[in-house]
């Protein structure tokens, strides 16, 4: 099976991939990834991706698709796909859907995770981790049981984003909407875009996505 789930930043897109990923053998692929991955083994799009970058261009959305074509023929691909954070535009869209099925393959869910701006904005600007083991805490909605203190390793150093703030939020939101909201309804056209509650918790959210992905 292969999926999109789309979101704005902080929609908790990448935590559902992981853990489809781990239950349904499925393959996240994150496009920043890929291009580290092809530019550090040298490949050909990797060298083209390497100048434009060390350049200070875009990378365009072409390299970008041959990059995830080459990707989703390696052979741990074979039980589908995720991706989160491509495409951002409908030209990417197009790009994606048109190298698919040059290869026989088709996107069977398009998963939108619905939220609350504001309260996203909430979610994202009161999150850290901890330093050492990487544990996600909360202002308001997961303290450490012991203030100060890591639940899990006992750590008092924590850390947080300095993107996680109201302003880059609301920057990134206004790109989203923008960018990637004329998406819906290019997917919905297709007959493959399905929304979820991403305000839910965690644990809802999946169990909407995999009710989502039995119907497909």
């Amino acid at each position: 099976m292969n999926i999109i789930l789309l979101g704005p930043p902080g929609a908790g897109k990448g935590t559902q991939a992981q853990r489809l990923q781990a239950d349904l053998g499925m393959v996240q692929l994150s496009t920043g990834d890929m291009l580290r991955a092809a530019v550090a083994s040298g490949s050909e799009l990797g060298k083209q991706a390497k100048g434009l970058m060390d350049a200070g261009q875009l990378v365009p959305d072409a390299l970008i698709v041959g990059l995830i074509k080459d990707r989703i023929a390696q052979p741990d691909c074979a039980k589908g796909f995720i991706l989160d954070g491509f495409p951002r535009t409908e030209a990417q869209a197009v790009a994606l859907d048109k190298m698919l099925a040059e290869g026989g393959l088709k996107l069977d869910r398009v998963v939108e995770m619905e939220v609350d701006e504001k309260a996203l904005t909430e979610r994202v600007v009161g999150r850290f981790t901890c330093a050492k083991c990487g544990t996600g805490y909360h202002d308001s909605f997961k303290r450490p049981k012991v203030d100060g203190v890591c639940d899990v390793c006992g750590s008092k150093d924590f850390t947080r984003r300095k993107d996680d703030n109201a302003e880059t939020m609301k920057t990134r939101m206004t790109a989203y909407r923008a960018q990637t909201e004329p998406l819906l309804p290019y997917y919905r056209a297709r007959g493959v875009l399905k929304t979820v509650d991403g305000m839910a918790a965690m644990d809802e959210v999946y169990r909407q996505i995999r009710a989502v992905l039995a119907g497909a």
